[in-house]
């Protein structure tokens, strides 16, 4: 019998499949795409959570097929090639280490569902082993890592799609339209809103033993500091969110899309000249009746970034303790023009408002399977400009969280009363009216039983940044290293230089 290839294999099987269920797989791509006829072949790395949908965005589009599904708890993975065999009819090959996958050449398309500290590292090597990339919002854990994916990108010529799915969701995409053509006037102030109830996560400990059995902690750690190995929450999965060494908070988790849309509203593609923070992490002793607990998590559940543009503001709010919505919404954004404000309610509607508070115009439409279809139709095309959410955007959209977060780590032990904030946020310049925001969180921690002369609000300094250079201007060292982070051995990011 003569030698057939797994991809000619894949692709007879799969185009007899496609005739009998009446959907024909012809297309032809250009450039460095696959050959004529042939399916994209795709892996999903990550496959809880998020993953699951990266399952479902390729296996709903019949240009696509998965041959890889990579994750580092193989419990988890073969049930998920059980779940994906049922569906397509071909059972992906599970690898835990997704550098087996990526050396694969008959590989197309990666999707990255990893957590967050995984996500630039992931993305790159895929890109440099020649492979499409959709990766999940942040794009980046840190900024460093996120100047790296856009050289590599464009030097490896490669589509890299970010997991802002708000792009590709007609609500958003017609509201973005009205606005930019004037439908409330000249605006140059958004406010962002993150407002999530997140319990807190249990006490700081080791809780090495609910480290699944079935998990490599070794590759779960990759390019993050390995603790030998040793949890210091109880819940292994989703929890690292709420530490640093990890996650970004919810600024950074939840935050990338309204961040996203912010920038995307007042059409800035770069990154801004300042930002200054102030939060904490609060409400959990009230909560647990207990003045000494102490959360596991290190992220704060509580903050708020000015980010200045010059001619535009952006602030950000989030919120981790129950409150009440602004205008409706409670995870979206609110513009503010001259002849009117547009509030993204949620991912699939938005609403414009005239100055007296009467409705204009509503904008309804998500799916994530728009974002996954416009992916791959740039996978198809070659064409990166077609990508509606593009690595530079994630790049800058990821890039506010990490600013955020840099200027409330650096002042992090800087307690202040609520009077002295006030003060020292009214010398801060915006087109906000920095102290009315101050007293809205007051008002909401204090709805939330927090003490603020017990556990006060820690207040950063306002950071100056050159969006050029990409990197803080006159700081101390220690504001520098917030742009990047401590790489372990075999894990290492390189620099745009070494892409």
């Amino acid at each position: 019998m003569a030698h057939i290839s797994r991809r000619n294999f894949l692709r007879t099987s799969l185009y007899t499949s496609a005739v009998a269920g009446a959907v024909s797989p012809a297309f032809t791509f250009a450039n460095d795409g696959p050959a004529a006829n042939d399916k994209i072949e795709c892996a999903v790395v990550g496959i809880r959570g998020r993953g699951g949908s990266h399952i479902s965005g390729f296996i709903n589009d019949p240009r696509t097929v998965i041959t890889y599904l990579v994750d580092v708890d193989e419990a988890v993975g073969q049930s998920r090639c059980d779940q994906v065999e049922k569906k397509q009819g071909f059972r992906p090959k599970f690898v835990k280490d997704m550098r087996e996958a990526f050396a694969d050449k008959n590989l197309d398309v990666v999707g990255s569902a990893t957590p967050n500290y995984w996500h630039g590292l992931s993305a790159i090597w895929a890109m440099q082993a020649g492979k499409d990339v959709y990766v999940e919002k942040p794009a980046t854990h840190n900024l460093f890592e996120g100047k790296t994916m856009v050289a590599a990108a464009k030097k490896y010529g490669r589509m890299c799609q970010v997991g802002t799915q708000c792009r590709s969701n007609p609500a958003l995409r017609d509201a973005m339209k009205f606005m930019h053509e004037g439908g409330i006037g000249k605006v140059d102030f958004a406010r962002g809103l993150c407002y999530k109830r997140r319990k807190a996560i249990g006490a700081l400990g080791d809780y090495t033993q609910n480290i699944p059995g079935s998990v490599d902690f070794n590759l779960w750690s990759g390019p993050a500091i390995f603790t030998e190995p040793k949890l210091t929450r109880q819940q292994f999965h989703y929890d690292w969110h709420w530490q640093r060494l990890y996650g970004n908070g919810d600024s950074g988790n939840q935050g990338p899309h309204q961040l996203d849309i912010a920038r995307w509203g007042l059409g800035l593609m770069r990154h801004p000249n300042k930002v200054v923070t102030y939060g904490g992490r609060l409400g959990y002793q009230a909560e647990r009746k207990d003045p000494t607990y102490v959360d596991a998590g290190d992220t704060a559940n509580t903050e708020v970034s000015v980010f200045d543009y010059g001619d535009k503001t952006i602030v950000f709010e989030t919120r981790g303790l129950e409150t009440p919505d602004i205008d409706g919404a409670k995870i979206g954004v609110v513009f503010y023009g001259t002849e009117g404000k547009l509030v993204q309610v949620n991912y699939g509607l938005c609403i414009a408002y005239d100055k007296q508070g009467n409705v204009i115009k509503e904008f309804k439409g998500s799916s994530d399977q728009f974002h996954f279809d416009n992916f791959i139709n740039a996978v198809v095309s070659r064409d990166a400009s077609s990508l509606n959410a593009p690595i530079l955007d994630g790049h800058l959209s990821a890039a506010m969280a990490h600013l955020g977060n840099a200027s409330y780590y650096l002042g992090e032990k800087n307690k202040v009363s609520v009077d002295t904030l006030c003060k020292e946020m009214e010398k801060i310049e915006s087109r906000d009216d920095n102290k009315d925001t101050v007293l809205r969180t007051v008002e909401h921690l204090k709805a939330n039983g927090v003490d603020l002369e017990a556990t006060p609000l820690s207040l950063g300094p306002q950071l100056k940044f050159d969006p050029e250079k990409e990197e803080f201007c006159d700081c101390c060292a220690y504001a520098k290293d917030q742009l990047n982070r401590e790489w372990r051995e075999g894990f290492v990011c390189p620099s745009v230089d070494e892409v």
